[in-house]
């Protein structure tokens, strides 16, 4: 539909609708939950009101204005690309190397994890590109969950809000379980001597942590203080760990047997491939940076120097890392949970695995609380768009910092780390990762090849078609992968992907330029993106796309019954307070950052 239709489609939607709104010009989202009577008119009116939400776009002063200011207090800029690049650093390394390397190694991929390490790295690299363009033109706490309500919408941006919260509990769980192993590892005990057992649970969930509990305890009062608090503290420990690496790099390769390297791929071509899939947990905390923008001092220089710097960096210490490890051991002797100290071990270094233990608590500590930092932005600004309730949007006035978006946060990660397995945490992580990063890139499409009133609706139906043909191949892709051993399902799905992707550069004009930094090879590398997403999709167990999938329902239930109405409410009575409003509008319009 053209502009004039999309403002017919609003305005029978806008009759179907008002009489659910009270005329009192409150600030708050009106009649949906005021009275049973309301709540029940609101209920019949959620196919209207989906729709609304579905084809409704942010625009990008309105996120950066109006739904930054419902926070009351504004987040210190305290933040500079140094900052940024320690932070880049503390968040990734070590969650993956010292958590999942061993596992995957021994039952995946063996001394070729290097390799997986590098696809999920070159995956990582193509999201970070299109989650920083994002970050320096729209500086938010939120993170992808506002990219995806400027350009998808905001039933999109809150399917992907669901999922980006359980990102962040899962990961922070699975860092504070491995915690515990490191820990006991230096105590000169197994992992489950300091879990207590309750046989009566079932198998994946019985080994409850209660050091895990303590250390996310520890965290949130870091993470609450302030921004620049938690800042030092990463730099401090990232240092630390960086020395360890180093450490583990130089005595790992005096023990080195070139012997071990020999079978090199022990489960072939899929399994490098379904570790990369798991191993790209290794890589998620990059985008816990992007939610730091609103605390960047200069996000248009500070953004891309840290999120690429700290990629680059975390990429090559990665590959490095591994092939130390499948040096010292045979893959079949990996630890899955310790693999570092117990290799030292296994070749006489065993005052080594001390070092390394103190190495990856402490670069695990990291990882948690840039996290919490996160995952607090993330919800905050969720709130700020009344999606959830507006508590949890509240930034404190002394510490800056969103303390009960924090709490509430980091509690749940103590509960899911209290009682969840590891392996069942990664392969959780990795789906809702990469199906995120996935809808950022076409995103970013989006964004460069589509503006409300500009792109005429023939070049509309273009982009539409275009995308289509892309993740609709990159899923034909990721099934046949799934599902067979040949190759003759590539010649068919990778030119559909190459004719999308060529169709979208040569007949869709660019809507839009970036004004101050921007993803190079624009319509190929988020294309690239969006396919190595999907596919590394196809390599997860089946169980984690059910777990995935109920999760992704409890929140579409949440959103049809609660937050669809909570948003609806919010927005119409911000357009009626703008109509009366002139000189807001033109604020909001203008981009005037008052």
């Amino acid at each position: 539909m053209d502009v004039g239709d999309e403002a017919s489609f609003e305005g029978i939607i806008e009759t179907r609708c008002c009489a659910c709104y009270s005329k009192n010009g409150s600030d708050h989202p009106k009649n949906s939950f005021e009275s049973s009577g309301n709540y029940f008119r609101a209920l019949m009116e959620i196919p209207w009101r989906l729709a609304d939400r579905i084809s409704s776009r942010s625009a990008d002063q309105m996120e950066l204005v109006e739904v930054k200011a419902r926070s009351q207090h504004d987040m210190k800029k305290t933040l500079t690309w140094w900052d940024l690049m320690w932070f880049g650093m503390g968040a990734v390394i070590g969650s993956g190397i010292f958590v999942l390397t061993g596992l995957e190694t021994r039952i995946h991929a063996g001394p070729a994890v290097v390799l997986s390490f590098v696809v999920s790295g070159i995956s990582a690299l193509l999201s970070v590109f299109c989650y920083t363009e994002f970050a320096v033109e729209i500086p938010v706490a939120g993170g992808s969950f506002a990219y995806l309500r400027v350009e998808l919408g905001d039933f999109v941006a809150f399917i992907a809000a669901g999922n980006i919260l359980l990102e962040y509990v899962i990961g922070g769980a699975a860092v504070a379980r491995s915690w515990t192993s490191y820990f006991a590892t230096l105590c000169n005990h197994v992992d489950n001597d300091f879990r207590i057992t309750v046989h009566s649970l079932p198998e994946d969930y019985r080994y409850l942590d209660p050091i895990a509990v303590v250390v996310i305890a520890v965290i949130c009062v870091i993470a609450v203080i302030s921004t620049k608090a938690s800042s030092r503290v990463n730099y401090i420990a990232t240092i630390v760990h960086i020395v360890v690496i180093i450490f583990i790099i130089i005595a790992g390769l005096t023990k080195a047997d070139i012997k071990n390297y020999t079978p090199f791929a022990p489960f072939g071509v899929r399994g490098i491939f379904q570790a990369s899939a798991v191993l790209f947990f290794a890589y998620v905390g990059f985008d816990a940076v992007s939610t730091m923008a609103e605390e960047t001092k200069n996000p248009a220089r500070d953004i891309p120097i840290g999120l690429l710097g700290s990629m680059v960096i975390t990429t090559l210490v990665y590959c490095l890392l591994a092939v130390v490890l499948c040096l010292m051991q045979p893959y079949s002797e990996v630890d899955t949970y310790a693999p570092y100290s117990v290799a030292f071990e296994a070749v006489g270094l065993g005052w080594a695995k001390y070092i390394v233990a103190v190495g990856a608590l402490k670069g695990m500590t990291t990882v948690l609380l840039v996290g919490a930092v996160g995952q607090a932005r993330y919800l905050t600004h969720i709130a700020r768009t009344h999606m959830i309730p507006r508590w949890f949007a509240k930034v404190d006035g002394r510490t800056g910092t969103p303390i009960n978006a924090t709490v509430v946060m980091l509690v749940a990660t103590a509960v899911v780390a209290f009682f969840t397995k590891l392996e069942i945490l990664a392969n959780l992580l990795s789906v809702s990762t990469l199906f995120i990063f996935m809808l950022v890139a076409a995103a970013l499409l989006v964004r460069r090849y589509y503006v409300s009133g500009v792109t005429t609706l023939a070049n509309r139906v273009k982009l539409i078609v275009c995308l289509w043909l892309i993740i609709g191949s990159s899923i034909g892709t990721a099934a046949y992968w799934g599902k067979s051993d040949g190759w003759i399902g590539y010649t068919i799905t990778a030119p559909i992907w190459l004719i999308g992707t060529v169709g979208l550069w040569v007949l869709v004009p660019h809507a839009r330029n970036p004004k101050l930094w921007g993803v190079p090879l624009v319509p190929w590398l988020p294309s690239t993106s969006i396919a190595i997403n999907i596919f590394l999709l196809g390599s997860i167990d089946k169980a984690s796309f059910i777990r995935f999938g109920i999760w992704t329902g409890i929140m579409l239930v949440y959103y049809l019954f609660f937050g669809l109405h909570l948003s609806y409410d919010k927005a119409k009575a911000s357009g009626e307070k703008r109509m009366d409003d002139g000189a807001h509008l033109k604020v909001v319009e203008d981009g005037v950052n008052t």
